[in-house]
């Protein structure tokens, strides 16, 4: 079966309580695949579907330039962001052009965005509750939060936050999103249920995106222009540690198991980095350094813990990487500049 068919083909189901999605498919190939994995080619103004098992690859062109992809927490839409038109968003400019919340059939990106909803300037992130009722977008240019409510398709409420909010993550149990301001090195603490901003948490230089571990104790924060990773306890809401890492950190997320966390080091165009950085949760250190491809940015962790993906701005590729051996399995080519990823697993 291609991977086109098989796209076309899964079923969704409802995600586990690690926060795994599941995507039922049809053929003895897909049946074997373990995850699907999708990212967001800013450079190509494209969606890439990614089989990370056999290599296969289904790029997509898209009306925007997206910068994030998420797939929703009952695995049947995916959700992209982007602008009209783009440069890299992490290099001197910046994206440019209406901002767009794009809403696909996860099961049939090919066929185009089924929803395409106006949202701020400069999008750069994107995260979906629980319930899939709304939309929660970091609009960068008008350093607001952007609830969209998913039922009418529309804008609900814009939140001030920080300078130039980037990215953000949902807490465990809900209740609290967590922005990281790149303009003014803090992170803006939401309420969920009031969507108002309840507290601004100094961090350090040049915040990209947050993590929580899964029993929402701790939240780790990538500092690209400090070359390090804060950690916030969220009782107290302060910084206790700063983990130096790779170049250039952008993107962190941590392991199902909450014992690890992986750091995606870009650098820059003019000196690109290569690596992810692994954090012991226990000893808040870096315990290893794995290779993967140039400007690593985007990272996603399978809901099992068995593979983590990376996607490589300059390289153009996905890295499948293996937790266990801590190694390299396969590059695979995609669509250009890939930044955001998210993967979805097949129950078998």
């Amino acid at each position: 079966m291609s991977l086109t068919r098989y796209v076309k083909t899964v079923a969704a189901a409802v995600a586990s309580v690690t926060g795994a999605l599941w995507l039922a498919g049809c053929g003895n190939e897909a049946r074997n695949t373990g995850q699907i994995v999708f990212t967001a080619d800013e450079q190509g103004r494209s969606i890439s579907v990614v089989n990370p098992a056999t290599g296969q690859v289904e790029t997509t062109s898209i009306p925007v330039s997206p910068h994030n992809v998420q797939v929703s927490s009952d695995g049947r839409s995916l959700f992209a962001v982007g602008s009209s038109s783009s440069v890299d968003q992490h290099g001197d400019a910046a994206m440019i052009g209406s901002g767009r919340l794009l809403i696909f059939d996860a099961n049939a990106v090919s066929q185009g965005p089924r929803t395409n909803i106006p949202v701020g300037r400069m999008p750069a992130h994107v995260i979906v509750d629980s319930r899939n009722e709304r939309a929660f977008v970091t609009s960068a240019g008008d350093n607001v939060l952007t609830v969209v409510d998913l039922k009418s398709g529309t804008v609900h409420r814009n939140i001030a936050v920080g300078r130039s909010p980037h990215g953000l993550r949902m807490s465990p149990d809900g209740r609290t999103i967590y922005v990281a301001n790149t303009g003014d090195g803090t992170v803006s603490v939401v309420n969920v249920e009031d969507l108002t901003e309840r507290e601004r948490i100094p961090v350090g230089r040049g915040p990209v995106q947050v993590a929580f571990t899964p029993d929402g104790r701790f939240s780790y924060v990538t500092l690209r222009d400090e070359n390090g990773t804060a950690v916030i306890d969220t009782a107290s809401r302060q910084v206790v540690a700063t983990i130096p890492v790779g170049p250039g950190p952008i993107q962190v997320f941590a392991s199902p198991d909450g014992r690890e966390i992986y750091v995606a080091n870009q650098g820059t165009e003019a000196r690109p980095s290569n690596t992810v950085s692994v954090i012991d949760t226990a000893r808040q250190t870096v315990v290893a350094t794995i290779i993967t491809g140039a400007g690593a940015h985007g990272v996603a962790v399978s809901g099992s813990g068995d593979r983590v993906f990376i996607a490589n701005s300059f390289a153009d590729t996905v890295s499948v990487l293996d937790p266990r051996t801590r190694r390299l399995v396969r590059n695979i080519p995609v669509g250009r500049g890939p930044g955001g990823i998210s993967v979805a697993e097949v129950n078998d």
